[in-house]
């Protein structure tokens, strides 16, 4: 019930402003150039932001359908993580928020999984330390051995997240402050979508995070051999 409640409102939201500015537009707006400029890039991102969600919504439902089959690979995470920070350069630098490995880790580490769908992962959890961390923060990466499997951590300085709301954090529209997560644009699909990836490798994903210190997710692969 509380998913299709959610679901309802995230498709609503978007809806409702696209009624608001062809209506607009239609009750005289369009007769003002720059009136009806303003109202169709209103209209436009709208539509993005629908888009994506129901783009979001086709993947997750695929993964859990296990109709996305996983072409697995052996690459370098350590790698792979600098081309993600190289992508997302541009928008940390717009919250002047710093890209880095940890001293130490700069070095390969070979995993068997598949890329793709791994550059997702780390995208979506680098992105959301960009939007929900510190102005002039810091996001790291490192990498631990752990026999079988290789761990990567993904870890911001931020406000960091209540206790209260780590069990639901992957859950599909979770979302801890509503108004900013739809300001930023998200589809509250991004964690539940993260966690099913890993979960479709047999691995597995957790996030720990204290209050005015930071946050920290951290998930395994198996270790190429």
């Amino acid at each position: 019930k509380e998913f299709l409640a959610n679901l309802s409102h995230e498709l609503k939201t978007p809806i409702f402003n696209i009624q608001g500015y062809v209506h607009t537009l239609l009750d005289g707006a369009m007769e003002e150039p720059e009136v009806m400029k303003h109202f169709l890039e209103r209209t436009a991102r709208s539509i993005d932001r629908l888009n994506n969600l129901v783009d979001d919504l086709d993947e997750i439902s695929k993964i859990e359908r296990g109709e996305v089959s996983m072409v697995k690979e052996i690459f370098d995470i350590t790698q792979l993580v600098k081309e993600v920070f190289e992508s997302m350069e541009l928008k940390a630098k717009t919250k002047n928020v710093t890209l880095s490995l940890v001293k130490g880790f700069d070095k390969p580490f070979f995993v068997h999984a598949d890329k793709e769908k791994i550059r997702q992962v780390i995208t979506n959890l680098i992105d959301n330390s960009i939007k929900y961390g510190s102005e002039k923060g810091e996001t790291t990466a490192s990498f631990y051995d752990m026999d079988d499997n290789i761990l990567t951590e993904v870890t911001d300085n931020g406000i960091g997240i209540s206790e209260e709301h780590l069990p639901r954090l992957f859950e599909r529209f979770y979302r801890i402050d509503k108004h900013r997560s739809r300001e930023q644009g998200g589809t509250g699909l991004g964690l539940a979508i993260v966690k099913h990836i890993i979960e479709a490798h047999q691995q597995t994903i957790n996030v720990r995070s204290t209050i005015g210190v930071g946050t920290t997710f951290a998930f395994t692969l198996q270790k190429a051999k």
